[in-house]
């Protein structure tokens, strides 16, 4: 079993900056790609950010060169650096993590989802 744990999020004003971070832990797992997707109230959860194993990137053309995502591999953790947060930034933040599963000689990928941190950007 996987759990995804994120913290960071908050109240913030606009303008401001914010760091969430999201730990995988559990028993021999491997994770392969990472992400962090955004649910606002009344509205369907989004893409904003993921990164593969490798380090590469991509993002949401609205988060574009506001937001950085980041990966330790040696802590299975994955950072969303956020600035210049906007009033239509706020949302529930979810990380998402792809477990490598394997058998037989078989490999595919399980999706597992963090149970998200509320980020608020308001005067």
């Amino acid at each position: 079993q996987v759990q995804l744990v994120e913290s960071g999020g908050g109240l913030v004003q606009p303008g401001g900056s914010l760091r969430l971070s999201c730990t995988a832990s559990g028993s021999s797992f491997t994770i392969n790609a990472m992400g962090w997707y955004r649910q606002a109230p009344g509205k369907q959860r989004d893409l904003v950010a993921t990164i593969t194993l490798g380090g590469a990137t991509d993002y949401a053309d609205s988060v574009k060169g506001r937001f950085t995502i980041s990966r330790d591999n040696t802590k299975n953790t994955v950072y969303l650096q956020m600035n210049s947060l906007k009033p239509e930034d706020t949302a529930v933040y979810y990380c998402k993590a792809e477990r490598v599963m394997t058998n037989m000689g078989r490999t595919w990928y399980v999706d597992v989802w963090g149970q998200g941190t509320l980020v608020t950007v308001s005067i």
